[in-house]
């Protein structure tokens, strides 16, 4: 293709198959929530709505998957690939900024207030007398009851040393395809992809102690909430790409991807080395501070 050409698929039909699943799904998610009248059916119109988008994932990747391999695309279509990864990664840090917005909000603010410094002592004195404002909380009412906080140096301990190590793993796997190694590339995926398994694993495990003997729960007030909102979403985070991990480490055993011409591996590295950055946000502010 000429690098003054700009490939313009054709008959695009994803985009559309794409907004009928998210139509079916949500509506479908609604009439389930809501506990409506079609309550034995609207499971299987939400069930419906996510087989569609799981068919047009597959579809539009296998897509652009094959014609990336065809060679359709020039330096311009790379260019516009970066861009998009760019401020999809920066749509993802605000995300989770305004989840840590809320942990240091409740925690620098309203939490103190609620204690009575600063010029809110009414609010104590009115509403919660008595209240001591000391983090982690569960509030004023202690919602869901008294619980135990997970040790930073246990299991997230170990957790932050698997994240970091697959940082070292994906960089040592890139630095292989670049030379042409694709044997060596392929050990190193296949490592990233256990380590970030092993780490959902133990998420897993975090959470069933939390629950079972911590009753730390979603209900335990500010502190429980926050924690699980920005774990939980770390690790779908951690979920996801650990299967993009999966997909390319299959292609790379496929053949894909050259050692001049690889974006789809760079996307899936750069996307892995945000969600290690995060992780190492949640330890500070979540479980060590």
């Amino acid at each position: 293709m000429s690098e003054k050409q700009y490939y313009v698929p054709h008959t695009a039909k994803w985009p559309i198959v794409a907004c009928v699943g998210l139509f079916v799904s949500v509506i479908g998610a609604s009439l389930k929530f809501n506990s409506l009248d079609l309550e034995p059916t609207t499971p299987w119109v939400m069930y419906a709505g996510f087989a569609i988008l799981i068919f047009m994932f597959f579809g539009w990747f296998g897509e652009v998957i094959k014609e990336s391999e065809d060679n359709l695309y020039n330096k311009q279509v790379d260019a516009s690939f970066r861009a998009g990864m760019i401020w999809f990664i920066f749509s993802e840090v605000m995300f989770f900024a305004s989840f840590f917005g809320a942990l240091f909000y409740a925690r620098t603010f309203a939490v103190p207030w609620l204690g009575g410094e600063g010029a809110n002592l009414a609010t104590n004195v009115q509403l919660w007398s008595g209240y001591e404002a000391v983090w982690p909380t569960n509030g004023p009412g202690e919602l869901n009851g008294r619980f135990e906080t997970i040790s930073a140096f246990s299991l997230p301990l170990v957790n932050t040393l698997l994240l970091l190590t697959s940082s070292i793993t994906i960089t040592i796997a890139h630095h292989a395809l670049r030379a042409g190694d694709r044997k060596k590339t392929i050990i190193w995926m296949i490592a990233t992809v256990l380590l970030g398994a092993t780490f959902l694993f133990y998420q897993a495990e975090e959470y069933i102690e939390a629950y079972q003997h911590l009753n730390l729960t979603l209900k335990s007030g500010i502190y429980g909430s926050t924690f699980f909102m920005l774990t939980g979403f770390h690790g779908l985070h951690v979920t996801l790409g650990t299967i993009m991990l999966i997909v390319i480490t299959l292609r790379l055993m496929k053949g894909h991807f050259k050692p001049n011409n690889h974006f789809g591996f760079e996307a899936v590295a750069w996307y892995w080395h945000f969600v290690d950055v995060v992780w190492l946000g949640l330890f500070i502010f979540v479980y060590v501070l």
